[in-house]
C-alpha cells in the first residue's frame, strides 16, 4: 500500500582549490558552467576573481566575469526559449519557508482528503492509513531532495535535466509521459472543482432532465457542464502564464518528478532541502483530518462517504456549504494549476520551443484534461487508487530512478550547461544521434514487467500470474529499483567517463 500512495507525489557542492594558473582552455569551460546558486556578495565576487587573477596574472586570456558568463550561453534555438532558459541569479528567491508552502498547496486539497477516505474505505483503520502515508511520505523525501539537487544548482527544470540522461532528443520521451499524467491530475481536479459548482445548484435543475446519466458519456449533461465551467475559470488563471500563477497563490506545488521545475528558484539547497521536510509532517496531519472524517460518516450517515463533496451535500445548511465549496475551489485551483500545469507545459515547450510557449503547453494540458474523461477515473476508489495511483506510478519510477543514477553515479553532479542545449555531435548528451539507448533500455524493461497488472486491472486479461500481480502491486518500488540499477549497469559497460565535466570552481560553497 505504501507504494501505492507513493505514486501519488507519482522532485555541499564540492569543490577543487586550484593553485596553477588559468589556461584558455579552463576559461573556456567556465564560460559554459551554470549560474551559482545562490546571488554571492560583491566582497566575495571580488575576493573569487581577484585570487584566479592574481594565479593567472601571466597568462594573456582575461578572467571572465559572472555577467559575461552568462552572456556568452548560446543555446541552440531549437532547444531553448525562455520558459527553459537555466533561472539567473536574480529570479532564485524562494526562501526554505516559501518551498515549505509548496508542500502545504499540494496537501490541502481534495485528492488528498479523497486518499485518506479510499484507504478507509478499502479497509484499513484510521491508524493504518496514517502510518502508511507518513511513512509513505518519508520515503518519498529521498529521492525528493535528491532529484531537487539539480535544479537549485544548475537552475535548469526537469525536461532540460532529463536531457543527460536520455539524450537531447531521447528527452523528449519521459518528459512526455510526466506530461501526460499531469494532464490526467488536471482533470481529476477539474472534476471536483466541477462538482462543487453542481452542489450549489437550485434542486429543481439538478432533478431536471439535464441530471440523467447518459452511458456514452459517462457522467449527465448537467456535471459535465459544471466541469466545463470550472475548467474555464482555471484556464483564465493560466492564460497569464507563471506571473499569474505566483499572485494567485504565495506557493507553488508540485511533485517529486520534476521538483526541479521549482527548485531552480531556490536560493540555495539549504533552502530546497528544508523546505521539503515537512511533508511528512504536513501530509499525516492532513490525513489524520481526512481518516478521522470519512470513519465518522459510518456513524453519522450509516454509510461511508469518502468523497468530500458529497459529504458536504449531506451535511445541509447553505451559509456553510457555500462557505465551505469556496474553501475547496481555491484549494483546488491553487493546487491544480501549479502541480498540474507547469510539468506539462514545460515538457510541451521542450518539445518544441519554437512553436510552443508555456501559455500554449498549458491549454493543450487543460484540453487532454478532458480527454482523460476524469469523471471515470473517480467512479470508485478501487479505480482511483488501483489504476489510476499504481498505473502511473509504473511510468514515473523508472524515469526518476535513472535520472537520479545519471545525475550522482554516471556524472557525479556535474554537468554541463551548454551541452544540455546544444545539437553538436560532439556534445556530452548527443549520444546516438540525440538518444541515450542505455536509458531507453532501462526505462522499457522497467515498465514492461508491470504492464500484465495494469491490463489485468482494466479487464483487458481475466488473470495473470501472481508474480505479475505482486509486480503491479508494487509498481512504483520495482519500476523504480530496477531501471535505475540496469541503467548504471549499462552506462559503466559502455565505459562512459564519469568524469568528464571539470568542477565549475564558481559554484558558492554552501551548495
Amino acid at each position: 500500500m505504501v507504494s501505492k500512495y507513493l505514486s501519488l507525489h507519482l522532485p555541499p557542492n564540492p569543490h577543487s582549490s586550484s593553485t596553477t594558473a588559468i589556461s584558455p582552455t579552463t576559461t573556456r569551460f567556465l564560460t559554459t558552467r551554470p549560474f551559482p546558486t545562490s546571488i554571492p556578495t560583491k566582497l566575495s565576487v571580488s575576493r573569487r576573481w581577484l585570487s584566479f587573477s592574481t594565479m593567472a596574472s601571466s597568462q594573456a586570456t582575461p578572467s571572465p566575469t559572472p555577467t559575461s558568463k552568462f552572456n556568452d550561453f548560446e543555446p541552440h534555438p531549437t532547444l531553448t526559449n525562455d520558459d527553459l532558459k537555466p533561472t539567473a541569479p536574480h529570479q532564485r528567491t524562494f526562501s526554505g519557508w516559501e518551498m515549505a508552502s509548496l508542500w502545504v498547496g499540494l496537501v490541502v486539497g481534495v485528492p488528498s482528503y479523497y486518499l485518506a477516505g479510499s484507504l478507509v474505505e478499502l479497509g484499513m483503520a484510521w491508524w493504518q492509513g496514517i502510518a502508511t502515508v507518513v511513512a509513505a511520505n518519508i520515503i518519498l523525501l529521498v529521492p525528493l531532495v535528491l532529484t531537487g539537487h539539480p535544479g537549485t544548482r544548475y537552475g535548469i527544470s526537469f525536461p532540460v535535466l532529463a536531457r543527460s540522461a536520455f539524450g537531447i532528443r531521447g528527452a523528449h520521451l519521459p518528459t512526455l509521459l510526466r506530461a501526460l499524467v499531469g494532464c490526467g491530475w488536471y482533470g481529476i481536479e477539474t472534476w471536483i472543482g466541477g462538482e462543487a459548482i453542481f452542489l450549489l445548484l437550485p434542486k429543481t435543475i439538478k432533478q431536471s432532465s439535464l441530471s440523467q446519466f447518459l452511458p456514452w458519456l459517462g457522467t449527465s449533461p448537467l456535471e459535465f457542464s459544471c466541469f466545463i465551467v470550472f475548467w474555464l475559470a482555471q484556464l483564465a488563471i493560466v492564460w497569464r502564464g507563471m506571473d499569474g500563477i505566483r499572485e494567485l497563490e504565495n506557493f507553488w506545488a508540485t511533485v517529486a518528478l520534476n521538483i526541479p521545475d521549482f527548485t531552480r528558484y531556490a536560493k540555495t539547497q539549504t533552502d530546497q532541502i528544508i523546505g521539503q521536510v515537512g511533508l511528512p509532517i504536513f501530509m499525516g496531519a492532513f490525513t489524520f483530518v481526512g481518516l478521522a472524517v470519512t470513519s465518522s460518516t459510518t456513524v453519522i450517515f450509516g454509510r461511508l462517504i469518502s468523497n468530500p463533496i458529497q459529504l458536504l451535500g449531506q451535511i445541509g445548511g447553505f451559509t456553510t456549504m457555500i462557505l465551505a465549496i469556496i474553501g475547496i475551489s481555491l484549494a483546488t485551483i491553487t493546487t491544480n494549476i501549479a502541480a498540474n500545469v507547469v510539468a506539462p507545459a514545460n515538457a510541451l515547450v521542450n518539445l518544441s520551443p519554437s512553436k510552443f510557449t508555456f501559455r500554449r503547453g498549458a491549454l493543450l494540458t487543460a484540453l487532454l484534461g478532458i480527454a482523460f474523461q476524469p469523471w471515470r477515473l473517480l467512479h470508485s476508489s478501487e479505480s482511483f487508487v488501483y489504476t489510476w495511483l499504481v498505473g502511473y506510478s509504473a511510468l514515473l519510477g523508472p524515469i526518476g530512478s535513472i535520472i537520479l543514477a545519471d545525475y550522482y553515479l554516471i556524472h557525479r553532479m556535474n554537468l554541463s550547461i551548454n551541452d544540455l542545449y546544444s545539437l553538436s555531435p560532439h556534445g556530452a548528451y548527443y549520444y546516438s544521434g540525440g538518444y541515450n539507448l542505455a536509458a531507453m533500455t532501462a526505462l522499457v524493461i522497467g515498465i514492461l514487467p508491470v504492464v500484465p497488472g495494469l491490463l489485468q486491472k482494466l479487464g483487458i486479461l481475466t488473470s495473470v500470474p501472481d508474480t505479475f500481480v505482486a509486480i503491479y502491486n508494487n509498481a512504483w518500488f520495482f519500476s523504480f529499483f530496477s531501471a535505475g540499477i540496469l541503467y548504471w549497469i549499462l552506462s559503466c559497460l559502455k565505459g562512459k567517463d564519469r568524469n568528464s565535466h571539470p568542477l565549475d570552481p564558481l559554484l558558492p560553497a554552501a551548495n
